[in-house]
Formats: C-alpha cells, sequence, structure tokens
C-alpha cells in the first residue's frame, strides 16, 4: 500500500512539473511572437536575423532588391520623364497605432491617391521612422515618413519625406501630438483620431527621387516603388522625443541600409522655363 502511495505521489509530482514547464513554454512562445523582430543589431530577432525568423520573410535575408538604400548623386540620373507627382488626397476619417515598433496612422475612408506610370495607388496609412532609414550621399537625418499606398493588384508604393530637427515645429505632427500621448507606452493601443487631410503631412514638393525596391520590414516584399521627395523638412525635437516616448521599448527604429546591387536611382527635376 505504502508502495502504491510512494507511485501515486511520484506520478503526481511528475505531472505537476510536466504542466508547470508547458506553462512557462507557452509564455515564453507567446512574448516570442510579440517580439517577432526587432531593431536591436546583435539580437537572436534583429535585421541581420529577420530573413531567419519566418520562412514567409526570407528576402529579407535573400533579397537583392531591398529598402532603404543611400541615394549617392554618383548614381542618381536626371528623368524628365518621370514627371510631377500626381496627388488627389482627400480627408477621412483614421486611427493611430501604436505598433510596438513604429506609430501608424490607419485611413479607414478613402483617403486619395498617388498616379505613377497610370497606375492610381491608394492611400492606406502613414508611419514615422528614427532617425531616417534613406540616406542622401551618406547623409542620415532625424526622421523619415512613409505614405504607404497599395494598387487595386495589390502593388505598392511609397513616398518618404525627410526630416531635420529644427526650431519650426511640424505641422502635420502638431496635430497627432494629443493622440500620441494617448498611445505613449501602449503596445497595440488604437485611438480615434476623426477626419484628417493627409495633403498636410505630404508637404509640396516637386524634386523626388525614385527607385524600386522592398517593405523595410519583414516581410521586406520586392518590387515596391520608392518616392523620396528631395526637400528636408522640420520637425521640433520636442516632435521626434514624443515619437520615441510613445514607442518607449525601441530607441531606434531604422533598417541598416541595404547594398543597391546595380539598381537605377532616378530624380526628377522640373526643366527651368524658357526665357522669351
Amino acid at each position: 500500500m505504502r508502495l502504491m502511495t510512494r507511485h501515486l505521489l511520484l506520478l503526481l509530482a511528475t505531472t505537476l512539473l510536466l504542466l508547470a514547464a508547458s506553462a512557462a513554454g507557452a509564455q515564453g512562445e507567446t512574448k516570442k511572437n510579440e517580439e517577432e523582430f526587432s531593431y536591436d543589431h546583435g539580437a537572436e530577432n534583429g535585421p541581420e536575423h529577420w530573413g531567419e525568423i519566418n520562412p514567409n520573410w526570407t528576402k529579407c535575408g535573400t533579397g537583392k532588391m531591398q529598402s532603404p538604400i543611400d541615394l549617392p548623386h554618383e548614381h542618381v540620373k536626371v528623368m524628365c520623364r518621370l514627371g510631377y507627382l500626381n496627388y488627389s488626397y482627400r480627408a477621412a476619417e483614421a486611427s493611430i497605432v501604436n505598433r510596438g515598433h513604429d506609430v501608424m496612422l490607419k485611413f479607414e475612408g478613402a483617403a486619395g491617391t498617388v498616379v505613377i506610370d497610370g497606375t492610381a495607388y491608394y492611400l492606406s496609412q502613414l508611419h514615422w521612422h528614427w532617425p531616417s532609414e534613406h540616406t542622401v550621399d551618406g547623409r542620415r537625418y532625424d526622421l523619415e515618413l512613409h505614405m504607404v499606398h497599395e494598387s487595386a493588384d495589390k502593388k505598392v508604393a511609397v513616398v518618404g519625406l525627410l526630416y531635420e530637427v529644427g526650431r519650426r515645429s511640424d505641422g502635420f505632427l502638431r496635430k497627432m501630438e494629443p493622440y500620441l500621448r494617448m498611445i505613449a507606452d501602449k503596445k497595440d493601443r488604437e485611438e480615434k483620431v476623426g477626419v484628417i487631410d493627409p495633403r498636410g503631412a505630404r508637404g509640396r514638393d516637386s524634386l523626388y527621387y525614385r527607385y524600386v525596391g522592398s517593405l523595410t520590414t519583414p516581410p521586406c516584399t520586392e518590387g515596391v516603388i520608392w518616392t523620396i521627395t528631395k526637400r528636408v523638412h522640420t520637425v521640433a525635437k520636442y516632435q521626434l522625443d514624443l515619437l520615441r516616448e510613445t514607442v518607449a521599448n525601441v530607441n531606434d527604429n531604422a533598417r541598416p541600409l541595404q547594398k543597391l546591387n546595380d539598381r537605377n536611382i532616378g530624380i526628377f527635376i522640373p526643366r527651368p522655363l524658357k526665357q522669351n
């Protein structure tokens, strides 16, 4: 009888240990899923390992047309045929989201389009990276805004704007400040922001760089048409600090520069008007 009791106690203890290990494993797996990728160099889920984390992310490690890149003037070709950017934006309902690695403003209504080579790309969301992901002649700026568009056949076009810290604050970010404070340090927190006009974000830039690259976060899908406006905008230091504080566990969220691999980089410069 005593022997049987000992066996039962041993079996119960073993079962409890297995259950505890299983629970710990589940918690670890949940945490792993929540932090699938990071910007921490040298970490197991850092940028150099993105392509190894998920089978759908292999392009992050093997792709030949990855973004971001440096935009060196010696490789840039003037392409007048690119023409002025054909924007047709309009105000729409939107929400702001703390995605844990950045801040995204997503449009829930029709926010308009940009037309590239005859194809309409619909504005779906915009988000910020600090410091800038793209560089110009090796110079990195303090902030970069990505305006993400998608065509009817799911092709992606991104318009990027570069910022440097200055005395003047950014008007569009000023409107976002109360909502940034609402989602600060709250991963996956989403707040309605009402009707937002994206024309306040894009500015009035006519000169821009153009190349074909990829998404700068997993799955790093290639074939993305990139438009980086040449004019550098100004953002106040407190606004940059507010963005950083909103995603408190991420100091920088810029992917390292990727190889150009003989890709063409164009720049659109309007021809000067002829003098009579």
